[in-house]
């Protein structure tokens, strides 16, 4: 048993608790086996580390719920106290949502694969989502990725991707750095407008709160206290994704993303993500996801597709 200290900010201990402290009753009622006792603008809680762990993060949902809404009805905190479905049985479970939207709607796995991806990326520092196109891969990172900031675990959100098809150096095309690589990462800017208020996101990208750049600009630095995202590793060399990967820094985590069916280097240049998951097989602490056709998210016609291809 240990104890954790929780201080209340943004929202008053009476919107947070709710009429006669409904709110953290229900809290205590799905963690039985720990106490939570609440007194000011502070809550302790006692018990497992992984239970605390889940309560700390319960906490946060509900507040960022009132900040953004103003409320928190019964419906919407039953939602975020109901664990995920369709988890193996034994494995620890998370909160079913991730975060909420712009719109206010639950941002939250779809499918048990993509649950997996989430406790990967709550239980490890670097995690290989591996799976075909439309099975939320990259989605799931970008809202892991803005729930961290959102829950000051990062400073940062960086977000980097291969443009292969303009060269990594992409001097040739026209606009600034980031006119020329906005074609590359526009699925990034897709979640991301999901999550984060358009002019909030313009502020958090002239501050460098977010921060989306091509593969060759990690090169030198050292990332600290950030989540990192490599989206198309499949498209990087070997010697690229382990660049990438040894920028990782104090506090900080790191996803690598790809399909290893889609991959368009050179035909006798070996995928920097085939590569490294070779290379790492063997080392722990490495979380490794895949997802398939029963992932896919997008239109139904689109699993057909995929499985179709998986038997050629």
């Amino acid at each position: 048993m240990i104890e954790k200290k929780i201080k209340i900010e943004d929202v008053s201990p009476l919107e947070l608790f709710g009429v006669q402290n409904y709110n953290l009753k229900e809290l205590a009622a799905t963690f039985s086996d720990a106490k939570i006792t609440a007194r000011g603008d502070e809550i302790t809680l006692h018990g497992k580390p992984s239970d605390l762990a889940k309560i700390a993060d319960i906490i946060s949902l509900m507040t960022q719920q009132i900040v953004k809404f103003g409320e928190l009805k019964k419906e919407q905190l039953k939602e975020i106290l109901t664990p995920t479905q369709g988890w193996d049985a034994g494995q620890e479970h998370t909160p079913d949502i991730i975060l909420h939207g712009i719109k206010g709607h639950p941002i939250k796995p779809k499918s048990a694969n993509q649950a997996k991806m989430v406790k990967a990326i709550f239980d490890n520092d670097l995690v290989f989502a591996i799976g075909p196109a439309g099975t939320g891969k990259t989605f799931v990172a970008v809202a892991m990725a803005v729930r961290a900031l959102k829950n000051k675990e990062v400073k940062k959100i960086i977000v980097t991707r291969p443009a292969v098809e303009a060269g990594e150096s992409l001097g040739f095309l026209p606009g600034d750095m980031k006119e020329k690589i906005d074609p590359y990462i526009r699925p990034i800017y897709d979640a991301l407008s999901d999550m984060i208020e358009a002019d909030k996101l313009k502020v958090y990208e002239e501050t460098g709160i977010v921060e989306i750049a091509p593969l060759a600009y990690m090169r030198g630095r050292t990332l600290n206290n950030a989540f990192i995202l490599l989206d198309e590793a499949q498209n990087t060399t070997p010697m690229q994704i382990k660049m990438f990967m040894t920028r990782m820094g104090q506090g900080s985590k790191m996803v690598i993303t790809g399909d290893k069916t889609q991959i368009d280097l050179p035909l006798k240049q070996k995928s920097g993500l085939i590569d490294a998951l070779e290379v790492l097989k063997n080392v722990k602490s490495i979380g490794v996801v895949t997802l398939d056709a029963k992932d896919v998210t997008r239109h139904p016609l689109v699993r057909e597709i995929i499985k179709a291809y998986e038997n050629i």
